[in-house]
């Protein structure tokens, strides 16, 4: 099904308490928006995720739903909290506690995309931002959550894989001198979203599939796993980083020849976290 706001793929037969998501894969530039922005159409794609709700597309093959953006993420990210609104771009906004995401121009409605790049000439209004929010963000984790909540309620837990990919530069600038540059990260908040011993499974999924992988370094997870992670009450958030230059060209944004074999290869390792899925909803239960 297709929604303004999202697209889901659901499974003929919900089999898994896993539940993947794509928040930032959207890319409906309206021609409206663009005319408005200041960088050309390929940088405003910078900033986003492109072709990973293809890479996962597999998800409901094996039982779990697939939920993705219709809109980009300079339009609206929906990583963020709706409350993570920024002074410097929005009219009539007071006094904000500081975040170091939405002074770097990365709130729910960004400032800037990927590099710095300003996206707008000036400042939009308040009524604006919140009819994004409103038409889109709000949507996308109502129903996330609702796909959450039937997890935990039909299989003793829910796994959300908060699915993203990551500039290959900004592994090479955020790793020590060194050190390996993952190819993948695997991001838990520290150990706050996700229990350990699941987290521990998902890395080895990739590590078999011949991946290099990190936790947690440079990136730990964001608004989703802050927001759905709650190991002690069955549910569980693990961010999914995986480096463009495996599957694309960054600077034109097109799929490498060899995007179907990497496909593939993702496609095996949904499998197993969908089964993964199975597997932590049979213990929880069992031991009910």
């Amino acid at each position: 099904m297709q929604t303004e706001a999202f697209t889901l793929a659901l499974p003929r037969r919900r089999t898994s308490g896993a539940v993947f998501a794509s928040p930032h894969s959207g890319c409906r530039y309206g021609a409206d928006f663009l005319r408005r922005c200041l960088p050309g159409p390929l940088a405003m794609r910078s900033s986003e995720d492109a072709f990973v709700d293809a890479l996962f597309a597999d998800a409901p093959e094996h039982g779990a739903p697939l939920i993705a953006a219709v809109m980009p993420r300079a339009y609206v990210d929906l990583n963020r909290g709706a409350d993570e609104l920024d002074p410097a771009l929005i009219r009539g906004l007071g006094k904000r506690a500081g975040n170091p995401r939405v002074a770097a121009g990365l709130g729910v409605i960004p400032r800037v995309v990927a590099g710095g790049r300003m996206i707008y000439g000036g400042k939009i209004s308040l009524a604006e931002a919140e009819t994004r929010i409103d038409r889109y963000w709000r949507p996308y984790h109502a129903r996330l959550a609702a796909l959450l909540d039937e997890a935990r309620r039909d299989f003793g837990q829910a796994i959300l894989f908060d699915c993203h990919s990551m500039p290959h530069e900004a592994i090479e600038t955020l790793v020590p001198t060194g050190k390996p540059r993952p190819e993948i990260v695997i991001g838990d908040r520290f150990g706050t979203s996700a229990s350990g011993e699941i987290v521990s499974r998902v890395e080895d999924m990739f590590r078999a599939a011949g991946l290099r992988v990190a936790r947690n370094a440079p990136f730990a997870g964001a608004y989703s796993c802050k927001a759905y992670g709650r190991p002690a009450r069955g549910f569980h958030a693990v961010q999914i980083e995986i480096d463009r230059a495996l599957y694309m060209n960054e600077e034109t944004l097109e799929r490498r020849d060899d995007f179907d074999a990497f496909r593939r290869l993702v496609g095996g390792i949904v499998a197993e976290l969908a089964a993964l899925g199975r597997q932590s909803g049979e213990h929880d239960m069992a031991a009910e």
